[in-house]
Protein backbone atom coordinates (compact mmCIF):
# COMPACT_ATOMS: atom_id res chain seq x y z
CA UNK A 1 0.00 0.00 0.00
CA UNK A 2 1.11 3.66 -0.74
CA UNK A 3 1.23 6.34 1.79
CA UNK A 4 -0.95 8.15 -0.25
CA UNK A 5 -3.28 4.48 0.07
CA UNK A 6 -2.40 4.45 3.80
CA UNK A 7 -3.88 7.88 4.41
CA UNK A 8 -6.99 7.42 2.44
CA UNK A 9 -7.14 4.37 4.62
CA UNK A 10 -6.92 5.65 7.90
CA UNK A 11 -9.40 8.93 6.94
CA UNK A 12 -11.77 6.80 5.76
CA UNK A 13 -11.85 4.53 9.11
CA UNK A 14 -11.82 7.84 11.08
CA UNK A 15 -14.88 9.19 9.70
CA UNK A 16 -16.66 5.79 9.34
CA UNK A 17 -15.60 5.34 13.59
CA UNK A 18 -16.89 9.18 14.18
CA UNK A 19 -19.74 9.05 12.76
CA UNK A 20 -20.97 5.84 14.50
CA UNK A 21 -19.95 7.24 17.70
CA UNK A 22 -22.11 10.13 16.91
CA UNK A 23 -25.08 8.55 16.23
CA UNK A 24 -24.61 6.26 19.20
CA UNK A 25 -24.37 9.25 21.23
CA UNK A 26 -27.49 10.34 20.05
CA UNK A 27 -29.57 7.19 20.98
CA UNK A 28 -28.28 7.67 24.34
CA UNK A 29 -26.50 4.39 24.08
CA UNK A 30 -24.70 3.34 27.42
CA UNK A 31 -21.69 3.72 28.23
CA UNK A 32 -20.75 -0.22 28.50
CA UNK A 33 -22.34 -1.53 25.65
CA UNK A 34 -20.59 1.99 23.72
CA UNK A 35 -17.27 1.05 24.33
CA UNK A 36 -17.88 -2.98 23.86
CA UNK A 37 -18.89 -2.30 20.32
CA UNK A 38 -16.19 0.46 19.73
CA UNK A 39 -14.00 -1.56 20.24
CA UNK A 40 -15.10 -4.40 18.24
CA UNK A 41 -15.42 -2.08 15.69
CA UNK A 42 -11.98 -0.79 15.89
CA UNK A 43 -10.63 -4.14 15.46
CA UNK A 44 -13.24 -4.91 12.31
CA UNK A 45 -11.21 -2.14 10.68
CA UNK A 46 -7.64 -4.10 11.41
CA UNK A 47 -6.80 -2.32 14.91
CA UNK A 48 -4.86 -5.47 16.46
CA UNK A 49 -6.72 -4.58 19.61
CA UNK A 50 -5.96 -6.90 22.52
CA UNK A 51 -7.34 -5.24 25.49
CA UNK A 52 -8.79 -1.77 25.71
CA UNK A 53 -9.38 -0.11 29.69
CA UNK A 54 -11.03 3.41 30.33
CA UNK A 55 -11.41 4.95 33.45
CA UNK A 56 -13.83 8.06 34.01
CA UNK A 57 -14.41 9.81 37.45
CA UNK A 58 -18.26 10.07 38.65
CA UNK A 59 -19.66 12.31 40.81
CA UNK A 60 -21.74 9.81 43.46
CA UNK A 61 -22.06 9.17 47.20
CA UNK A 62 -21.09 5.37 46.80
CA UNK A 63 -17.70 5.43 44.94
CA UNK A 64 -15.08 7.33 43.13
CA UNK A 65 -15.30 6.61 39.33
CA UNK A 66 -15.96 3.87 37.07
CA UNK A 67 -13.33 1.26 34.75
CA UNK A 68 -14.27 -0.50 31.54
CA UNK A 69 -12.15 -3.10 31.23
CA UNK A 70 -12.49 -5.13 26.93
CA UNK A 71 -10.29 -7.83 26.19
CA UNK A 72 -10.81 -10.02 22.62
CA UNK A 73 -11.10 -13.05 24.62
CA UNK A 74 -13.59 -11.87 27.06
CA UNK A 75 -15.42 -9.13 26.01
CA UNK A 76 -16.43 -5.96 28.70
CA UNK A 77 -16.60 -5.92 31.84
CA UNK A 78 -17.67 -2.72 33.74
CA UNK A 79 -15.90 -2.25 37.52
CA UNK A 80 -17.10 0.69 40.44
CA UNK A 81 -13.70 1.51 41.97
CA UNK A 82 -13.91 3.96 45.64
CA UNK A 83 -12.11 7.15 45.81
CA UNK A 84 -8.59 7.75 45.59
CA UNK A 85 -7.13 9.22 49.00
CA UNK A 86 -4.76 11.37 47.31
CA UNK A 87 -2.44 12.12 50.58
CA UNK A 88 -2.15 8.39 51.16
CA UNK A 89 -2.31 7.33 47.72
CA UNK A 90 -2.80 2.99 47.19
CA UNK A 91 0.60 1.61 45.47
CA UNK A 92 -0.77 0.19 43.17
CA UNK A 93 -2.11 3.32 41.57
CA UNK A 94 1.24 5.15 42.07
CA UNK A 95 2.78 2.18 40.09
CA UNK A 96 0.27 2.24 36.93
CA UNK A 97 0.86 4.20 33.78
CA UNK A 98 -2.15 5.76 34.44
CA UNK A 99 -1.07 7.60 37.32
CA UNK A 100 1.98 8.34 35.73
CA UNK A 101 0.50 9.88 32.57
CA UNK A 102 -1.88 12.05 34.37
CA UNK A 103 1.07 13.66 36.76
CA UNK A 104 3.70 13.90 33.95
CA UNK A 105 1.79 16.87 32.35
CA UNK A 106 1.15 14.88 29.05
CA UNK A 107 -1.28 13.72 26.55
CA UNK A 108 -0.62 10.61 26.01
CA UNK A 109 1.75 7.62 26.51
CA UNK A 110 3.22 4.83 24.08
CA UNK A 111 5.70 1.89 25.10
CA UNK A 112 6.69 -1.45 23.40
CA UNK A 113 7.78 -2.89 26.89
CA UNK A 114 11.41 -1.99 26.89
CA UNK A 115 12.83 -3.35 29.52
CA UNK A 116 12.83 -0.01 31.75
CA UNK A 117 9.02 0.28 31.54
CA UNK A 118 8.44 -3.31 32.50
CA UNK A 119 10.23 -2.53 35.38
CA UNK A 120 8.60 0.52 36.25
CA UNK A 121 4.93 -0.97 35.59
CA UNK A 122 4.33 -3.96 36.93
CA UNK A 123 1.00 -4.33 34.57
CA UNK A 124 2.90 -4.45 31.95
CA UNK A 125 4.45 -7.51 32.50
CA UNK A 126 0.77 -8.97 32.81
CA UNK A 127 0.09 -7.61 29.41
CA UNK A 128 3.52 -9.05 27.81
CA UNK A 129 2.06 -12.15 29.36
CA UNK A 130 -1.44 -11.96 27.33
CA UNK A 131 0.42 -11.76 24.11
CA UNK A 132 0.38 -7.96 24.44
CA UNK A 133 3.46 -5.84 22.29
CA UNK A 134 2.86 -2.41 22.86
CA UNK A 135 0.58 -0.45 24.61
CA UNK A 136 -0.90 3.16 24.30
CA UNK A 137 -2.47 5.45 26.50
CA UNK A 138 -3.99 8.95 26.73
CA UNK A 139 -6.35 10.87 28.97
CA UNK A 140 -8.71 13.96 27.96
CA UNK A 141 -9.99 16.50 30.73
CA UNK A 142 -13.15 17.56 30.77
CA UNK A 143 -15.58 21.05 31.76
CA UNK A 144 -13.10 23.53 32.93
CA UNK A 145 -11.03 21.09 33.99
CA UNK A 146 -9.74 20.91 30.34
CA UNK A 147 -8.12 24.09 30.53
CA UNK A 148 -5.92 23.41 33.18
CA UNK A 149 -2.81 20.83 34.27
CA UNK A 150 -4.26 17.19 35.82
CA UNK A 151 -5.06 17.93 39.92
CA UNK A 152 -6.08 14.97 41.68
CA UNK A 153 -7.03 16.30 44.93
CA UNK A 154 -10.07 18.67 42.97
CA UNK A 155 -13.23 16.36 43.58
CA UNK A 156 -14.83 18.02 40.50
CA UNK A 157 -12.62 17.46 38.37
CA UNK A 158 -13.90 15.39 35.39
CA UNK A 159 -12.21 13.47 32.57
CA UNK A 160 -11.79 9.76 31.24
CA UNK A 161 -8.12 8.22 30.51
CA UNK A 162 -7.49 5.58 28.17
CA UNK A 163 -4.94 2.42 27.44
CA UNK A 164 -4.95 0.40 24.41
CA UNK A 165 -2.77 -2.92 24.37
CA UNK A 166 -1.83 -4.52 20.85
CA UNK A 167 -1.10 -7.17 19.91
CA UNK A 168 0.59 -6.33 16.50
CA UNK A 169 4.19 -5.49 15.34
CA UNK A 170 5.41 -2.35 16.87
CA UNK A 171 6.28 -1.11 13.62
CA UNK A 172 3.06 -1.24 11.97
CA UNK A 173 1.55 0.75 14.90
CA UNK A 174 1.28 4.47 13.35
CA UNK A 175 -1.72 3.81 11.41
CA UNK A 176 -3.81 2.52 13.73
CA UNK A 177 -2.22 4.95 16.50
CA UNK A 178 -3.86 7.68 14.30
CA UNK A 179 -7.03 6.29 13.88
CA UNK A 180 -7.59 6.09 17.71
CA UNK A 181 -5.84 9.52 18.05
CA UNK A 182 -8.62 10.98 15.64
CA UNK A 183 -11.26 9.42 16.75
CA UNK A 184 -10.51 10.15 20.62
CA UNK A 185 -12.74 14.16 20.90
CA UNK A 186 -15.60 11.89 19.62
CA UNK A 187 -15.63 9.40 21.98
CA UNK A 188 -14.23 11.70 24.77
CA UNK A 189 -17.45 14.31 24.08
CA UNK A 190 -20.21 10.71 23.93
CA UNK A 191 -18.91 8.69 26.74
CA UNK A 192 -19.07 12.72 28.86
CA UNK A 193 -23.02 12.80 27.71
CA UNK A 194 -23.98 8.88 28.42
CA UNK A 195 -21.83 8.81 31.95
CA UNK A 196 -23.66 12.75 32.88
CA UNK A 197 -27.16 10.58 31.56
CA UNK A 198 -26.40 8.18 33.84
CA UNK A 199 -24.84 10.28 36.70
CA UNK A 200 -27.97 12.27 36.59
CA UNK A 201 -29.79 9.12 36.73
CA UNK A 202 -28.20 7.75 40.12
CA UNK A 203 -28.18 11.02 41.74
CA UNK A 204 -31.97 11.59 41.68
CA UNK A 205 -32.64 7.95 42.71
CA UNK A 206 -29.92 8.55 45.35
CA UNK A 207 -31.34 12.23 46.52
CA UNK A 208 -35.14 11.41 45.51
CA UNK A 209 -35.50 8.17 45.89
CA UNK A 210 -35.58 5.28 43.25
CA UNK A 211 -39.53 5.89 42.45
CA UNK A 212 -39.44 9.49 42.61
CA UNK A 213 -36.20 9.63 40.89
CA UNK A 214 -37.64 7.49 38.15
CA UNK A 215 -40.58 10.08 37.65
CA UNK A 216 -38.62 13.35 37.53
CA UNK A 217 -36.70 11.32 34.84
CA UNK A 218 -39.96 10.95 32.72
CA UNK A 219 -40.78 14.43 32.63
CA UNK A 220 -42.84 14.45 36.08
CA UNK A 221 -41.35 17.84 36.82
CA UNK A 222 -43.96 20.55 36.60
CA UNK A 223 -44.85 22.31 40.19
CA UNK A 224 -48.15 21.10 40.85
CA UNK A 225 -48.01 17.64 38.68
CA UNK A 226 -49.30 14.82 41.03
CA UNK A 227 -51.68 12.13 41.35
CA UNK A 228 -53.48 10.21 43.66
CA UNK A 229 -52.50 6.92 44.49
CA UNK A 230 -53.05 4.47 47.65
CA UNK A 231 -50.41 3.30 49.51
CA UNK A 232 -48.99 2.15 53.07
CA UNK A 233 -47.22 5.05 54.95
CA UNK A 234 -44.18 4.29 57.49
CA UNK A 235 -42.12 6.68 59.58
CA UNK A 236 -39.18 5.38 61.59
CA UNK A 237 -38.05 7.48 64.08
CA UNK A 238 -34.61 7.18 66.26
CA UNK A 239 -36.25 7.36 69.74
CA UNK A 240 -34.02 9.54 72.35
CA UNK A 241 -32.26 11.24 69.95
CA UNK A 242 -32.51 14.53 71.20
CA UNK A 243 -30.06 13.64 74.26
CA UNK A 244 -27.90 11.45 72.18
CA UNK A 245 -27.65 14.99 70.14
CA UNK A 246 -26.78 17.05 73.13
CA UNK A 247 -24.01 14.09 74.37
CA UNK A 248 -22.54 13.40 71.38
CA UNK A 249 -20.13 15.47 68.83
CA UNK A 250 -21.64 16.37 65.44
CA UNK A 251 -19.48 13.08 63.74
CA UNK A 252 -20.83 10.55 66.08
CA UNK A 253 -24.21 11.91 65.35
CA UNK A 254 -23.78 11.27 61.32
CA UNK A 255 -22.14 8.40 61.83
CA UNK A 256 -25.01 7.16 64.03
CA UNK A 257 -27.21 8.31 61.48
CA UNK A 258 -25.91 6.74 58.65
CA UNK A 259 -25.62 3.32 60.31
CA UNK A 260 -29.14 3.07 61.43
CA UNK A 261 -30.39 4.51 58.82
CA UNK A 262 -28.24 2.34 56.03
CA UNK A 263 -30.01 -0.72 57.97
CA UNK A 264 -33.77 0.56 58.04
CA UNK A 265 -33.18 1.77 54.18
CA UNK A 266 -32.22 -1.79 52.88
CA UNK A 267 -34.76 -3.26 54.58
CA UNK A 268 -37.52 -1.23 53.13
CA UNK A 269 -36.26 -0.90 49.98
CA UNK A 270 -35.42 -5.00 50.14
CA UNK A 271 -39.50 -5.43 50.25
CA UNK A 272 -39.96 -2.70 47.33
CA UNK A 273 -41.06 0.51 49.35
CA UNK A 274 -39.61 3.69 48.77
CA UNK A 275 -37.72 5.95 50.64
CA UNK A 276 -39.36 9.75 50.47
CA UNK A 277 -37.43 11.36 53.06
CA UNK A 278 -35.16 11.92 55.70
CA UNK A 279 -36.21 14.34 57.93
CA UNK A 280 -33.92 15.06 61.21
CA UNK A 281 -34.10 11.59 63.25
CA UNK A 282 -36.48 10.23 61.16
CA UNK A 283 -37.27 8.66 57.67
CA UNK A 284 -40.54 8.83 55.69
CA UNK A 285 -41.09 5.74 53.31
CA UNK A 286 -44.18 4.57 51.71
CA UNK A 287 -44.86 1.05 49.73
CA UNK A 288 -46.74 1.58 46.88
CA UNK A 289 -46.84 -1.95 44.40
CA UNK A 290 -49.41 -2.35 42.71
CA UNK A 291 -52.66 -2.94 44.90
CA UNK A 292 -53.22 -1.96 48.63
CA UNK A 293 -53.33 -5.24 50.09
CA UNK A 294 -49.69 -5.94 48.31
CA UNK A 295 -48.63 -2.11 49.32
CA UNK A 296 -49.52 -3.97 53.18
CA UNK A 297 -48.51 -7.16 53.08
CA UNK A 298 -44.86 -6.14 51.47
CA UNK A 299 -45.03 -3.65 55.12
CA UNK A 300 -46.10 -5.99 57.31
CA UNK A 301 -43.24 -8.36 56.42
CA UNK A 302 -40.34 -5.18 56.46
CA UNK A 303 -41.88 -4.64 60.24
CA UNK A 304 -41.62 -8.53 61.33
CA UNK A 305 -37.73 -7.89 60.47
CA UNK A 306 -37.52 -4.74 61.53
CA UNK A 307 -37.08 -5.76 65.50
CA UNK A 308 -34.41 -7.79 65.07
CA UNK A 309 -32.27 -6.28 62.77
CA UNK A 310 -32.05 -3.42 65.29
CA UNK A 311 -31.07 -5.66 67.84
CA UNK A 312 -28.86 -6.85 66.43
CA UNK A 313 -27.52 -3.40 65.38
CA UNK A 314 -27.51 -2.35 68.51
CA UNK A 315 -25.66 -5.63 69.62
CA UNK A 316 -23.25 -4.91 67.22
CA UNK A 317 -22.64 -1.19 68.06
CA UNK A 318 -22.16 -2.22 71.74
CA UNK A 319 -19.53 -4.69 71.20
CA UNK A 320 -17.46 -1.92 69.68
CA UNK A 321 -18.56 0.53 72.22
CA UNK A 322 -20.40 2.70 70.01
CA UNK A 323 -23.29 4.74 71.44
CA UNK A 324 -27.26 2.83 70.62
CA UNK A 325 -30.68 4.14 69.91
CA UNK A 326 -33.79 3.00 70.23
CA UNK A 327 -36.62 3.43 67.13
CA UNK A 328 -40.10 3.36 66.80
CA UNK A 329 -42.33 2.94 63.88
CA UNK A 330 -45.55 4.09 62.90
CA UNK A 331 -47.89 2.57 59.64
CA UNK A 332 -50.84 4.03 58.26
CA UNK A 333 -52.61 2.94 55.11
CA UNK A 334 -54.73 5.05 52.71
CA UNK A 335 -55.06 7.87 49.47
CA UNK A 336 -52.55 9.92 49.39
CA UNK A 337 -51.21 13.30 46.84
CA UNK A 338 -47.72 12.47 45.24
CA UNK A 339 -46.10 14.92 43.32
CA UNK A 340 -43.87 18.30 42.91
CA UNK A 341 -44.71 20.28 45.84
CA UNK A 342 -42.83 24.02 46.49
CA UNK A 343 -41.41 27.13 44.64
CA UNK A 344 -40.65 27.67 40.67
CA UNK A 345 -37.54 26.94 41.66
CA UNK A 346 -37.04 25.02 44.38
CA UNK A 347 -39.14 21.76 44.35
CA UNK A 348 -39.93 18.91 46.53
CA UNK A 349 -41.32 15.53 45.09
CA UNK A 350 -43.06 14.34 48.39
CA UNK A 351 -46.53 13.48 49.39
CA UNK A 352 -48.93 14.91 51.63
CA UNK A 353 -52.22 14.37 52.51
CA UNK A 354 -54.87 13.29 55.48
CA UNK A 355 -53.69 9.45 55.20
CA UNK A 356 -49.64 11.57 56.01
CA UNK A 357 -50.89 13.47 58.92
CA UNK A 358 -52.33 10.88 60.48
CA UNK A 359 -49.58 8.71 60.37
CA UNK A 360 -47.79 11.45 62.33
CA UNK A 361 -50.34 11.36 64.81
CA UNK A 362 -50.28 7.57 65.36
CA UNK A 363 -46.21 8.55 65.79
CA UNK A 364 -46.97 10.54 68.41
CA UNK A 365 -49.19 7.40 70.21
CA UNK A 366 -45.94 5.25 70.90
CA UNK A 367 -45.15 6.28 74.65
CA UNK A 368 -48.93 6.03 75.56
CA UNK A 369 -49.24 2.86 73.82
CA UNK A 370 -45.70 1.48 74.92
CA UNK A 371 -44.78 -0.29 71.65
CA UNK A 372 -41.97 0.74 69.14
CA UNK A 373 -44.26 -0.60 66.42
CA UNK A 374 -47.76 0.80 66.20
CA UNK A 375 -50.27 -0.25 62.24
CA UNK A 376 -53.27 1.66 62.28
CA UNK A 377 -56.24 -0.58 61.58
CA UNK A 378 -56.43 0.20 57.88
CA UNK A 379 -52.85 -1.31 57.29
CA UNK A 380 -54.59 -4.41 59.46
CA UNK A 381 -57.80 -4.45 56.81
CA UNK A 382 -55.75 -3.88 53.90
CA UNK A 383 -53.03 -6.76 54.49
CA UNK A 384 -56.64 -9.43 54.75
CA UNK A 385 -54.96 -12.65 56.23
CA UNK A 386 -51.93 -11.52 57.06
CA UNK A 387 -52.98 -9.03 59.21
CA UNK A 388 -55.29 -11.94 61.48
CA UNK A 389 -51.81 -11.84 63.77
CA UNK A 390 -51.93 -8.19 64.68
CA UNK A 391 -52.73 -7.14 68.56
CA UNK A 392 -54.77 -4.22 69.29
CA UNK A 393 -53.81 -1.73 71.40
CA UNK A 394 -56.68 -0.03 71.68
CA UNK A 395 -59.02 2.64 70.37
CA UNK A 396 -58.10 5.90 70.82
CA UNK A 397 -59.17 9.63 69.47
CA UNK A 398 -56.54 11.05 68.10
CA UNK A 399 -55.39 15.00 67.45
CA UNK A 400 -57.00 16.43 64.20
CA UNK A 401 -58.79 13.15 63.59
CA UNK A 402 -62.89 13.32 64.02
CA UNK A 403 -63.43 9.44 64.46
CA UNK A 404 -61.67 6.98 66.93
CA UNK A 405 -59.19 5.15 65.93
CA UNK A 406 -57.85 1.65 66.79
CA UNK A 407 -54.39 0.85 66.38
CA UNK A 408 -52.16 -2.06 66.51
CA UNK A 409 -48.65 -3.42 67.15
CA UNK A 410 -46.46 -6.72 66.14
CA UNK A 411 -46.77 -9.37 68.32
CA UNK A 412 -42.58 -10.96 68.59
CA UNK A 413 -41.51 -12.94 71.50
CA UNK A 414 -38.39 -13.42 72.25
CA UNK A 415 -36.39 -16.44 71.08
Amino acid sequence: MTHHEEDGAIHAATEDLKNWLTRQGLKSRGREELLRAFCERLVNHGVPLLRMQLAQRALHPEFGGIGFTWTRKDGMNAEYFGRVDHKEPHHEWLQSPFHALLTSGEAEMHSVFSAQDVSRFPIFARLKAMGATSYFAHWQPLGPASETAYEPERPDAEGLVVSWSFDGAPEDAAPYLNIIRGVFDTLALVLAGAGNREMGRALLQVYLGRDAGARVLSGEIARGSSQHIDAVICLFDLRGFTALSEALPGEAMVDLLNDYFGHVVELIQSHGGNILKFMGDAVMAMFNLGTLQEDAQAALRAVAELGPRMKAVNAARAAEGLPLAEYTMALHAGEILYGNIGAPNRLDFTVIGPAVNLTARIADMHRTVERSIILSEDVRNAAGRDGEGLISVGRYMLRGVAEPVELFTLYQPEV
